[in-house]
């Protein structure tokens, strides 16, 4: 099974926006991870609006867009409308009322409908979504912020969601402290893709077509064991 890699923008190089945009997609990026935080829902501002905007005029590879903020069927058409067919918006099903009316909304502007689940959140309790979304979204750390430690039970979340995605329909995602044994370990099981932020790939001194292969690489050896 295929994976994807997908960069986390808020750990890129804003000053030089547009070569960080050009240099990911010569390397092989397979999307753009667009965090959006409001400062209620989490404890923290990321990108804006205006941000999202630029990066999808810059980019030719899909946008997924993280909405970390409270009632987001109150500004999804700001989102909706700035977005492509095909690109992917994440809300979080404890931040609205009937979060099944926000995602039809995605669906119906021609978007991806995804779930992101929090660390706290049980799979039981967004089980009826699941036959909704196309993406999960799993948090493996407490949203709002980046380099944050990886907390372990949510392993036992994976497990649960492998187990039900090809009969709901559903890929997998993962974010947050993604480091290398997470993927050697998931990518092979099954989890579709994996959010890159500073522990893999920004702010290493070197070029992100070279880590990006890297990554491909070590995966293909352990599927090859």
């Amino acid at each position: 099974m295929d994976f994807e890699l997908t960069a986390s923008m808020m750990c890129a190089d804003f000053g030089h926006l547009e070569r960080e945009v050009k240099e990911l997609e010569e390397g092989g990026i397979d999307s753009f991870h667009i965090d959006i935080m409001d400062g209620h829902y989490v404890p923290n501002y990321a990108m804006s609006l205006n941000d999202l905007r630029y990066i999808r005029s810059a980019a030719h590879r899909p946008l997924d867009v993280h909405l970390m903020v409270e009632h987001p069927n109150n500004t999804i058409e700001l989102f909706i409308n700035s977005l492509h067919p095909g690109d992917t918006v994440y809300i979080h099903p404890e931040a609205e009322y009937h979060p099944s009316t926000t995602l039809q909304k995605i669906i119906n502007a021609g978007l991806v409908p995804g779930i992101a689940i929090n660390p706290g959140t049980s799979v039981e309790n967004v089980r009826m979504l699941l036959r909704i979304v196309k993406k999960v979204l799993v948090m493996s750390v407490n949203p709002g912020n980046a380099a944050q430690m990886f907390l372990p039970y949510v392993g036992e979340k994976y497990d649960r969601l492998l187990d039900l995605k090809d009969k709901m329909d559903f890929e997998i995602y993962w974010d947050g402290a993604c480091g290398e044994d997470k993927i050697r370990e998931f990518a092979p099981r099954g989890v579709r893709g994996f959010v890159l932020g500073t522990t893999l790939l920004f702010g290493k001194g070197k070029p992100y077509g070279e880590t990006l292969q890297a990554i491909r690489g070590f995966v293909k050896k352990t599927r090859d064991r």
